[in-house]
């Protein structure tokens, strides 16, 4: 079975980054701080991959992630080889981007997304320490990504990105594994809501203190973003339903749900080379790209290309996943996944039931398989050996109701008088 709302939350995080990078409007970077959930939902997706795989977890979930990665790199390396990039061994960052894969001046705005990957793979490979110890000793684990937001923001701003971002995004990853472990169902919600309201208060306090280049846009602002965003999440999370299943009465929506989950991978990945090139065109032709007109414009364009993208490379989310591949997901029952793991936002969608027995999700991030009903086992097979004879059951003696004798038979003990008959069974076996 599916986790509708989990999927629903995925839906709605890659269409607000999609729709943040066409407009530029920043504050749909404080109405849904999408990269925050999608985190949270991958975290909740990799605490039941690892209880399902242990360490194993990490490998297939690597081979989830970075195929598509792959392919994307398979046709803009040798174009930014063509433009000027130099060779060197740090292109092998393409194959695993541990550490910013290198580009040249257009791939380092086409390809500006791959920094999730980047996060995301690193995540991946610090969970299971991070779950060992989350499982220990949860609060001080859940807590610490924000001390190290707030050492680094305040102390250390030029510490290295891949530091700051544990301490930006780390403690949404570790909110989904509270998620998959059913730790936010059992908090109360006269102390969930408080605690998220203040985090939430803090959040705000700080960006509307401390506005960015770009104004209120949570990316220029990460301790505010980081402060906001935990408050959020925990109450997306904390108070979801155990499903969504009003998402498929309708038939349209249900569809589009489907597709974008098992495709997100793919969107994240080509709509930043659209929008940048569209920008650039619109740039070229003179069109006025802030208007009402140039924004529809736009948006219209983007969705157009990004559904195109997704049907000409996103069969290989369906490959990597190790199941049949389709040009449209949803019309046909998928197979499932031999390891049921999901990728940032593109995972398989299932769900399980967490440790309160709500449905928990999963993972570009969340998101778990609720377990079917086992089938009935088989009988075992008798043990072989020596057969023992049936011993013949003795037939039953025709008994005729008389009355007691003398009046009295096994009444003296409490019980009904037996039948004379029985009585002379009795004395002749004796």
């Amino acid at each position: 079975m599916r986790n509708r709302y989990v999927d629903l939350l995925r839906f709605l995080a890659i269409i607000r980054v999609v729709v943040y990078h066409t407009t530029g409007w920043a504050f749909l970077t404080i109405a849904f701080p999408a990269m925050s959930v999608m985190f949270a939902l991958g975290g909740s997706l990799m605490a039941a991959s690892l209880d399902r795989s242990g360490a194993g977890a990490v490998g297939r979930r690597l081979r989830r992630l970075l195929p598509s990665l792959w392919l994307l790199a398979a046709f803009f390396v040798p174009a930014m080889l063509l433009t000027g990039l130099p060779v060197s061994w740090r292109l092998l960052f393409w194959a695993a981007p541990i550490a910013d894969p290198p580009s040249n001046g257009w791939g380092a705005l086409a390809l500006s997304a791959i920094w999730y990957l980047r996060d995301y793979l690193w995540f991946v490979l610090a969970s299971p320490l991070a779950l060992w110890l989350f499982r220990r000793f949860p609060l001080p684990t859940l807590a610490a990504p924000y001390v190290l937001l707030v050492v680094v923001e305040l102390w250390f701003p030029t510490a290295p990105i891949v530091v700051r971002d544990f301490g930006l995004y780390f403690g949404a990853w570790l909110i989904g594994f509270a998620h998959h472990d059913g730790l936010l169902r059992r908090i109360p919600r006269r102390v969930l809501i408080p605690v998220a309201g203040t985090l939430a208060a803090l959040g705000a306090a700080w960006f509307l203190t401390h506005p960015g280049p770009r104004g209120f846009d949570l990316n220029d602002i990460r301790l505010g973003n980081g402060l906001w965003s935990a408050g959020f999440t925990l109450l997306l999370l904390g108070l979801a339903p155990a499903g969504a299943a009003w998402v498929d009465r309708n038939e349209i929506l249900g569809r589009a749900v489907t597709v974008l989950n098992r495709r997100a991978l793919t969107v994240y990945l080509w709509h930043m080379p659209i929008v940048i090139g569209l920008t650039a065109l619109m740039a070229w032709a003179g069109w006025k790209q802030t208007d009402l007109t140039g924004v529809t414009v736009r948006l219209v364009v983007v969705a157009t290309l990004v559904a195109l993208a997704t049907g000409l490379f996103g069969w290989m989310e369906d490959l990597a996943a190790r199941r049949r591949t389709v040009l449209l997901p949803g019309g046909e029952t998928a197979a499932r996944p031999r390891d049921g793991t999901a990728v940032p936002g593109g995972g398989d969608g299932r769900s399980r039931p967490d440790r309160t027995g709500g449905a928990d999700p999963a993972a570009p991030g969340a998101e778990q398989p609720i377990a079917p009903a086992p089938e009935p086992a088989a009988s075992p097979a008798p043990a072989a050996g020596p057969v023992r004879p049936v011993r013949p059951t003795r037939p039953a003696i025709p008994i005729q109701r008389t009355g007691p004798a003398n009046g009295r038979g096994s009444a003296d003990r409490g019980g009904p008088a037996r039948p004379q008959e029985t009585v002379d069974r009795d004395r002749i076996r004796r």
